[in-house]
């Protein structure tokens, strides 16, 4: 049975560093993002990968279903049992994809969805201060204000549904992500050890 643990957080709350450290810390964790998870399904070969492969090299969207079908793909395939994932659910229609097929899943059990909360003044100053620390050439495309503000609205507007909803399945766990680094990686590692 595999453990999975969903990790959510606004850009700049450090969820994805805070992720890779812990599984680079125990043999018995892996990490991914779903972006990466994509790339490996298209590097696999596999025919879901060559459908992925066809979106993004017309720079469309990759549809709902696909992400969920590389989701459970990737957790399946892990090296390991205990599994974390960044960055995902992202909408309410990703999280209600995902449940229904966690419903008739019988080889994965969703074991937390721990959220990495920042304020928006925090999330703010730690992206514009990547931005302005960036040598040149180093630039991330999205470390910008405006781009910012976009990305904090797409993140925060179906937040409080997706939360309910993992409350009222007691999976939520919530983790404060403005402290340093050494404090929330311990913080989260402490937790999903508890739960595996």
């Amino acid at each position: 049975m595999k453990k999975l643990f969903l990790i959510i957080g606004a850009p700049g709350s450090g969820k994805t560093t805070d992720a890779s450290i812990i599984a680079e810390k125990n043999d018995n964790i892996v990490h991914y993002s779903t972006g990466d998870m994509l790339r490996e399904e298209v590097a696999s070969g596999s025919h879901l990968g060559k459908t992925i492969d066809s979106f993004i090299k017309r720079g469309a969207l990759v549809p709902l279903k696909i992400i969920v079908d590389t989701i459970v793909s990737a957790i399946n395939n892990a090296p390991v049992d205990n599994v974390l994932i960044d960055g995902y659910p992202r909408s309410v229609e990703q999280m209600t994809a995902f449940d229904e097929l966690m419903s008739k899943e019988e080889n994965i059990e969703l074991a937390s969805v721990i959220e990495v909360r920042v304020s928006e003044e925090v999330a703010k100053e730690r992206i514009l201060g990547r931005a302005a620390d960036a040598k040149p050439g180093e630039e991330r495309s999205d470390d910008s204000i405006e781009v910012f503000f976009d990305r904090m609205k797409i993140y925060t507007d179906p937040l409080a549904e997706i939360q309910t909803f993992y409350t009222d399945k007691n999976l939520l766990k919530v983790i404060d992500g403005a402290r340093t680094l050494e404090e929330v990686v311990e913080d989260m590692e402490t937790f999903v050890k508890s739960k595996i």
